[in-house]
């Protein structure tokens, strides 16, 4: 049996489970509880009012955080000719074809986020297997398939984030660090939640944000009072 250290032990005695905070509220003290020795992750765990058993209730997406999220991510594309170009002088860390294919397929993963030209994804899709079970996988959902290669890396670079519904019916996201102050984690926070309302299933009925709770990498959950963030009418 897992053994809880002293930190989260006294860090947990400060969270009142039985209380919905309000978003700000619950920012502070998710700073507060963030006591690690590294600048922290602070994260999102949202959980929808839909069947994610059923395909006209999936919730999928990407939305370009105000703040960024404290993290430069590495941007692989796989791109030929002239948008080979783009992507390099876009600011993309590595851009390849053929040849990057080969060097992921042998294991090789040094990269956050993977974009690619429609042209290419004949020869990407080799790569389902591989990409696919770490959230990889170019998808024009997200804006990761696209000829616009130098926008697609100026978005990611600039703080874009992916959204996806688990099998349990949960979404997980980054809004930021624990170093950020409360202010820009709210303006993050609120711009993911307004993501996930325009992102919400024609299929959904009853309550959609059913549950919304924040942590840091080290710290416990804090529950938000999920009426309060959620649009007016919702």
């Amino acid at each position: 049996m897992a053994r809880t250290s002293k930190r989260l032990a006294q860090a947990v005695k400060l969270v009142d489970p039985s209380k919905a905070y309000d978003a700000k509220e619950a920012i502070d003290l998710v700073k507060q509880l963030a006591s690690a020795k590294f600048d922290e992750t602070v994260e999102a765990a949202i959980r929808l009012g839909v069947d994610p058993k059923k395909q006209d209730q999936q919730v999928r997406g990407a939305v370009v955080l105000p703040h960024g999220t404290g993290k430069t991510a590495r941007v692989l594309v796989f791109a030929k000719g002239d948008k080979a170009k783009e992507a390099e002088a876009a600011g993309a860390d590595f851009v390849g074809d053929d040849d990057m294919i080969q060097k992921v397929s042998q294991g090789w993963f040094d990269f956050d986020v993977v974009v690619a030209t429609p042209d290419m994804m004949g020869s990407v899709g080799r790569l389902g297997r591989i990409l696919g079970p770490k959230g990889l996988m170019p998808n024009p959902k997200t804006g990761t398939v696209t000829f616009d290669v130098a926008r697609a890396i100026s978005e990611i670079k600039a703080g874009k984030i992916e959204y996806r519904l688990d099998k349990a019916g949960n979404v997980h996201a980054p809004i930021g660090k624990a170093s950020f102050d409360a202010e820009q984690l709210l303006a993050n926070f609120y711009t993911l939640m307004d993501a996930l309302q325009k992102a919400k299933p024609a299929a959904a009925k009853g309550t959609y944000f059913r549950n919304v709770a924040l942590s840091s990498t080290m710290g416990p959950g804090v529950r938000v009072n999920a009426q309060r963030v959620a649009p007016v009418g919702e």
